[in-house]
């Protein structure tokens, strides 16, 4: 062979290696960052949802902020953990009581709070906030090698704890039962995580609903490896015997459609591809809904929240926008209870009076679940005054 054609190999040997090498750097990059879980669902969806386009109708937009609220992230002093909440719900009336949405009700916020943190000096502050119709309390869970015994249990007495002592929390108007809303620590419902870790029971939905919970409101978890691969979506599902991660798939919610019997209704926020937001100018940043100190909520993000489609199938000018974070880490609480919210809200009521089919609705956990009973059953305007506020259901 010439040494002109032992170099022509040489150099294609080399460059199928760098070839194989980016591949193999690309797939474990992706892996990483739990894309290969979702984005199947993201190119091929379930449901087109229709564009939102403001001129042609009105459409209703559903905000609820559901707050893994843990006072005692960090492991800071107990005094530091009670200034935390205290400064919420200081604040918060503060900050936001003058705001309104079209149904003229101010902010509220979901917190979810770890039953692994209760402290009576928690709740209390809480439940007066709450009580003055700012949001309402759900429950978080942290939990690692547990036993569906031991997972009940916990949920059982803190259930029970959050509506007898401290009057948050309460009864489904139609079976008198006390109910919950739910977080799963970690993102490891079902014992999603391939490790195995911070769960530990495969089969929780059959014990959230033993247990009274309405809904569950974990998703999205991208990037953990927790992810579904159902995304965007209102859904119900049913625990699999013998495997974990139950709630993978599931069935749609739909106009005319009702719960199947033990399921459980799952309401996930946006996960999708934002592409005004680039890495390196090339490649779209992932949107999951995280509000953070350094990536406040904005119109912009609006924007993509919405084209992410969560609806009730058959009611696609009701979009539903789920938005987590955690409001007890420090950058975090700076945004939430500062200027930048303030601008969001006003942002959104600038909106609202440029474009009136533009109808925006602060909502709870709670509320958001029963306006998906609501577009189940046919009705095409919210009707968010039969939702009777918690301070009128709870009776201690």
């Amino acid at each position: 062979m010439s040494i002109f054609g032992t170099l022509l190999t040489l150099g294609i040997m080399l460059l199928l290696t760098l070839i194989s090498l980016a591949i193999w750097r690309l797939r474990a990059a992706i892996k990483a960052r739990g894309l290969h879980q979702w984005v199947p669902a993201y190119i091929s969806p379930r449901e087109a949802t229709p564009e939102v386009v403001l001129d042609r109708e009105p459409i209703d937009v559903f905000i609820a902020i559901c707050d893994h609220y843990e006072p005692e992230y960090g492991n800071p002093t107990r005094e530091t953990a009670v200034g935390r909440v205290r400064r919420w719900c200081d604040d918060y009336p503060r900050l936001f009581g003058d705001f309104h949405d079209v149904d003229g009700r101010p902010p509220r916020h979901s917190f979810f709070f770890p039953q692994d943190q209760y402290q009576p000096d928690y709740i209390d502050p809480l439940a007066e906030l709450c009580g003055n119709g700012f949001g309402e309390v759900d429950i978080h869970l942290h939990h690692d090698n547990d036993t569906p015994e031991g997972l009940e249990e916990k949920l059982s007495i803190f259930r029970d704890a959050l509506y007898h002592r401290h009057g948050v929390l309460r009864r489904d108007p139609v079976t008198g039962k006390i109910v919950y809303g739910f977080i799963h620590g970690n993102w490891a419902l079902c014992n999603s995580r391939p490790d195995g870790r911070w769960c530990g029971v495969d089969h929780e939905i059959p014990i959230l609903l033993k247990t009274g919970c309405y809904a569950d409101f974990t998703m999205p978890s991208a990037p953990s490896d927790t992810q579904t691969r159902t995304i965007n979506s209102i859904y119900y599902a049913s625990d699999i015997p013998g495997q974990c991660k139950s709630h993978d798939h599931g069935v749609l919610a739909k106009v005319g459609g009702s719960q199947p019997d033990n399921s459980l209704l799952m309401i996930q926020g946006p996960l999708t591809f934002d592409f005004t937001r680039k890495k390196f100018g090339i490649l779209p940043r992932v949107e999951n809904g995280d509000l953070l100190g350094n990536h406040p909520p904005s119109l912009r993000r609006l924007h993509v929240w919405l084209e992410a489609g969560v609806t009730v199938q058959g009611r696609p000018n009701w979009r539903f926008v789920k938005l987590h974070t955690h409001g007890c880490k420090p950058a975090n609480m700076e945004m939430l209870l500062g200027e930048k919210m303030r601008l969001f809200h006003h942002e959104l009521a600038e909106l609202h009076a440029l474009q009136p089919n533009f109808r925006y609705h602060y909502v709870s956990a709670w509320e958001m679940a029963q306006l998906v009973r609501q577009a189940e059953q046919g009705q095409k305007e919210p009707n968010l005054k039969s939702i009777a506020g918690i301070s009128e259901l709870v009776s201690c």
